[in-house]
């Protein structure tokens, strides 16, 4: 009569804890490392010469990585010029977004009725309509200003198109602050405007800095208004410059395109690397407060 093996013990609770963390960190790896490829081939691309840029096969190391791309970038296209406007509009947009939309989102979280109601059926709809639809009426409206192909007249743009998300925004931040100590503060005697700059706008923060963020991003990238709005050449934008890397026939000069849409990149990953921690901090001293 043949013995069976005693069955194995159940894996304890520690194991399979261990083993649950490991499978998180392993997904999130692969998803980082899923969302890091385009980057990382958008780089490759760039320090690539260009007899290696026209191969059959090509690889993800260079054999002879170079410089030259990104000299070639700079001394065929004004990229300075371009960067220095687009980080101009960038900033002009996502400043004057933040400060108009933060009483706007106080007034739209503290109010119940059909004001609140109006501003939020907006908020839903104006990320309804498409840019094509958008860009006669804003056109004229820019030419009755006399702001066509000036730069504030895009920053005004960008801040119209940013204004609906960052009351979405700011306005989840603001539901979120305690009613109780907009109370304590007017039993005090502040008033409305005094209870939002000195209690609640503080609390709000880390929700400022990621909205601030995003309207920078969103203007920082955008194409098409600038590519409409902004006819002179000294005053494009990058989006709108590193178009000129592509020649009459469609044709791509692909290594100095990728140079220079790699250094476009770079301001908005340094953003993220740098406002992290900032929100982190902006989050953890509202707790506190």
């Amino acid at each position: 009569m043949t013995r069976t093996a005693p069955a194995a013990p159940p894996p304890t609770r520690e194991l399979r804890r261990t083993l649950g963390r490991a499978g998180q960190y392993l997904a999130l790896a692969a998803y980082l490392l899923f969302l890091a490829l385009p980057f990382l081939w958008l780089l490759s691309t760039a320090v690539k010469p260009a007899k290696e840029l026209g191969s059959l096969h090509p690889a993800w190391i260079p054999d002879q990585p170079t410089l030259e791309n990104f000299r070639q970038a700079f001394d065929e296209h004004p990229l300075l010029r371009a960067a220095g406007n687009s980080l101009l509009v960038a900033v002009a947009a996502a400043v004057i977004a933040v400060l108009v939309a933060t009483p706007a989102a106080y007034v739209i979280a503290r109010t119940r009725g059909r004001l609140a109601t109006a501003a939020t059926g907006w908020v839903v709809v104006s990320q309804a309509f498409p840019f094509v639809l958008l860009i006669i009426p804003l056109f004229l409206v820019l030419k009755n200003l006399r702001m066509i192909n000036t730069l504030w007249g895009l920053v005004l743009v960008y801040v119209v198109w940013a204004l609906p998300f960052a009351l979405w925004m700011l306005a989840g931040y603001v539901r979120a602050v305690p009613r109780e100590l907009e109370e304590a503060a007017a039993v005090d005697g502040a008033g409305r405007l005094r209870t939002l700059v000195s209690v609640t706008a503080p609390l709000l923060a880390p929700g400022i800095v990621v909205t601030a963020m995003f309207a920078f991003i969103i203007a920082w990238n955008e194409f098409f208004f600038a590519l409409v709005l902004l006819k002179s050449p000294e005053k494009q934008t990058l989006p709108v410059v590193l178009t000129h890397f592509l020649g009459a026939e469609g044709a791509a000069d692909l290594g100095p395109l990728a140079a220079a849409a790699f250094l476009a990149t770079l301001p908005s990953l340094v953003i993220f690397a740098l406002i992290q921690r900032r929100i982190t901090g902006g989050v953890l001293a509202g707790a506190v407060k």
